[in-house]
């Protein structure tokens, strides 16, 4: 089996994402390592269009970008939810259905869309789930993927004004509180990006300081 490749601690790493809440959880959970963060927004990169059928492949296709515009390594997330209901969509089109005429997005609109559509359905399975892909890349092309999820169901209406997205209609199992309504740190110790980075410590970062 080919060895992952590591950071080396103090590296600089861009993450590929223009979502503040995003950057702000992400470079929490690189703090120990010692990586500096600098986000794709704050260089200027474009965003690139999600082309992809899935969250591995949609993170791949941004790190590589971000990697190859900046020369630095990047790391990239695509996550979703998904709702049992809704035969696991938004999944992959997740931001999609936020996304506004204007170019902004609207999670509070997209939150109601998914109560709606599944009461619609009336598929009374209140099942979801979150996913997340973390890819890690080069600009040589070299990329490190992994990914994690957590289950749970979804409520409505949503609960809380932590976390971000689809976080306040969503329990995770073993729980009552909403992402939305629960500490960052006890979401960040559960979360499906706390699962998929866990993966990718192990394998391609150095060791925590201290």
């Amino acid at each position: 089996m080919t060895a992952h490749r590591r950071l080396a601690p103090g590296a600089r790493v861009v993450l590929a994402s223009h979502n503040a809440g995003k950057v702000r959880e992400v470079a929490a959970l690189l703090a120990p390592y010692r990586i500096e963060v600098v986000s794709a927004g704050a260089l200027g990169l474009p965003e690139p269009a999600e082309t992809e059928d899935s969250f591995l492949g949609n993170a791949r296709l941004k790190a590589l970008a971000a990697a190859r515009a900046s020369g630095l390594p990047a790391l990239a997330d695509d996550s979703g939810f998904s709702v049992a209901a809704l035969g696991g969509a938004p999944g992959v089109r997740t931001a999609e259905w936020a996304m506004q005429p204007d170019g902004t997005r609207d999670y509070a609109k997209a939150m109601a869309r998914v109560a709606e559509r599944a009461a619609a359905s009336g598929n009374p399975d209140r099942r979801a789930w979150f996913t997340c892909a973390l890819v890690l890349a080069w600009p040589d092309g070299h990329w490190e993927g992994f990914e994690g999820r957590v289950e749970g169901h979804w409520v409505w209406p949503p609960r809380g004004t932590r976390g971000f997205g689809y976080d306040p209609m969503f329990v995770p199992d073993g729980h009552t509180e909403t992402f939305g309504e629960m500490d960052p740190a006890r979401k960040h110790a559960i979360s499906h990006r706390a699962r998929a980075f866990a993966q990718l410590a192990a394998a391609c970062l150095p060791p925590p300081a201290g």
